[in-house]
């Protein structure tokens, strides 16, 4: 990496690093036991030559390495060399004598430096960049890492690049995903890597080009989705990846590659545990001592045969069950109409407002078109709260092109956001893209608004559409949805009616498992695109179409309630299913 480009990152990172040392973001000890015994069982010692070489890329305060450690000198292996990098000093000083203390046969070399910067040039002729004087082409035998997330945003926009551009990433790169790949060309053909990573990369477009360089660099063994077990005190939901060396010849996924997932739910517990580290050593659902529940399967990693497929645990059970799924669907919601993100303004205290009322009438903009925000979420029929909530929203089609509104046929608008022209200009990107200073970042098609749409949340616990006939204008804290074609106005509510079914949770947690806290999900375009629906047509299709538009017209209601109940449990039928359980 250029010096300068590298040094801004490492200060970047520091920070995260710095609360690593001060213990907010500790991996915990159960966790890094597990991780160490992992690395141990998969490691063939048979080809071990020399001295067994270590690697921490980001130690911290070393709870990773003295797990290893701890679990390696009680095997009396041979000699063993550990080393390790960190941006913080305190975290190299506190781990260096930590180990020396602890482990006085091993020689310990950990460095005050950046691993990136090692690995970026690890396999340059020159050899620049080389702290530790000379290891061995063939690099470490084993790796054990929880390295640091930072993502683009924290990280800035030119350090992301120029990470992009030395790991072969692309899109929305965190630096945990150069990380990897930089653990990718030091670790031996024959080592073995245990990583504590977000599993964020499994299931993202974002993770697109880090799952198809991981397949490149390595073969992967075993994937553990920790899922919302709550180990870290920070809101990370983790995964445990344990990948061994491949040459050029071996590039691919393990033969049958196991994946485990561990998620909370309400469903009776089966056996009890003293933890989720401990529960992953059973099937089904798992009491652990604090009272919690989470369910534990066991499986093959199923990558849909693409280097970049999303990841997913395939089981017979879950896979007979996305086969029944998928000999009912007639087409998906993509199919159906274009799925986009609501408006995003950059500057919403100024455009979005719901106080306009506040103003006299002689200084409202003209402007105003009622917005839908998630503060209007109510399945099938949203809370009417348009006209609380309004956008001063300055673009509309001229000749089937978008354009922005010549503010001077709108003498009040012009006067309200010149009040505000100062924050509006100080949105730099907006003028560097050519932009007008009084624009809507991404306005979507203004057109379009005023077609019959589905709206969503993006994050919810329970999947939450509606339907729009007023012709309001979506907030970016939304999603929605339009058909392609005006003639199929009832393929809208079929689709509202399989999207707040209680069958859409399962297939989105069996096809997608994207989790966060709490048991929230994420309803972005990528997934909801993927939607399946039953045939419109059939019998069973029009009684749903024709039972959401009488949920729709009576909520909120009792009877309204009821229906939908009645209504959740033909869609399951729909897809050849009639039971909302799955066996195990």
């Amino acid at each position: 990496m250029k010096a300068h480009a590298q040094s801004q990152l490492t200060k970047r990172y520091k920070l995260v690093t710095e609360e690593k040392a001060g213990g907010a973001t500790y991996t915990p000890k159960n966790l890094s036991d597990f991780v160490a015994e992992q690395i141990i069982e998969g490691y063939d010692e048979a080809k071990q030559k020399g001295p067994l070489r270590i690697l921490d890329p980001a130690v911290g305060d070393g709870e990773l390495l003295v797990s290893l450690l701890e679990k390696l000198t009680v095997k009396s292996c041979t000699r063993i060399e550990v080393f390790g990098f960190d941006t913080q000093e305190k975290a190299v000083n506190l781990t260096s004598a930590r180990l020396r203390q602890s482990f006085q046969n091993v020689n310990v070399h950990i460095k005050l430096g950046d691993f990136l910067e090692f690995a970026g040039n690890y396999l340059d002729a020159s050899g620049s960049g080389n702290l530790f004087q000379g290891p061995p082409p063939e690099g470490f035998d084993m790796i054990i890492a929880n390295p640091p997330y930072v993502r683009t945003q924290i990280m800035g926009a030119k350090q992301a690049q120029t990470l992009a551009s030395k790991f072969g990433l692309s899109g929305r790169v965190d630096l945990y995903h150069a990380f990897i790949l930089g653990m990718g060309r030091v670790l031996k053909p024959s080592g073995i890597a245990g990583i504590i990573v977000s599993n964020r990369f499994m299931t993202t477009k974002s993770g697109c080009a880090v799952r198809r360089a991981i397949l490149e660099q390595f073969n992967v063994r075993h994937v553990w989705d920790m899922g919302d077990t709550k180990l870290f005190e920070a809101a990370v939901l983790p995964a445990v990846l344990l990948l061994e060396g491949a040459d050029s010849t071996k590039r691919r996924i393990k033969d049958k590659a196991r994946f485990t997932s561990i998620y909370a739910t309400s469903e009776p517990a089966e056996v009890c545990s003293s933890d989720p580290i401990k529960a992953l050593e059973n099937t089904g659902v798992v009491e652990v001592r604090d009272g919690r529940r989470f369910l534990v399967q066991h499986g093959i990693l199923d990558n849909g045969s693409q280097m970049d497929g999303v990841w997913r645990i395939a089981t017979k059970i879950l896979d007979s069950w996305l086969a029944t799924v998928a000999s009912h669907t007639w087409s998906t919601f993509g199919d159906i109409g274009k799925i986009r993100v609501g408006v995003k303004t950059t500057a919403d205290k100024v455009f979005i407002r719901s106080d306009w009322k506040s103003l006299p009438k002689a200084e409202r903009p003209e402007l105003l078109r009622p917005l839908i925000t998630h503060h209007s979420a109510r399945r099938y029929k949203g809370l009417r709260l348009e006209k609380l909530w309004q956008i001063v929203y300055p673009h509309h089609v001229v000749q089937g092109k978008r354009t922005v509104v010549d503010l001077a046929a709108y003498p009040r608008t012009a006067a309200y956001l010149n009040r505000h022209r100062a924050a509006l200009e100080s949105r730099e990107y907006v003028i560097e893209a050519g932009r007008n200073w009084y624009e809507i970042w991404v306005p979507q098609d203004p057109d379009a608004w005023a077609a019959p749409k589905i709206v969503f949340r993006d994050i919810s616990e329970k999947p939450t559409f509606w339907i729009d006939l007023d012709g309001c204008v979506v907030n970016g804290d939304c999603y929605w949805l339009t058909y392609r074609n005006v003639s199929q106005t009832d393929l809208l509510w079929l689709a509202l009616a399989v999207g707040n079914s209680t069958f859409i949770e399962n297939f989105y947690d069996h096809q997608f498992k994207n989790k966060l806290y709490a048991g929230r999900r994420r309803f972005m375009t990528q997934y909801v695109e993927k939607f399946p629906l039953p045939d419109p047509q059939s019998r069973i299709g029009k009684s749903i179409i024709e039972a959401t538009k009488r949920v729709y017209l009576l909520t909120p209601s009792p009877e309204a309630d009821n229906l939908e109940k009645e209504l959740n449990q033909l869609v399951w039928q729909a897809f050849g299913l009639t039971t909302e359980k799955i066996g195990r």
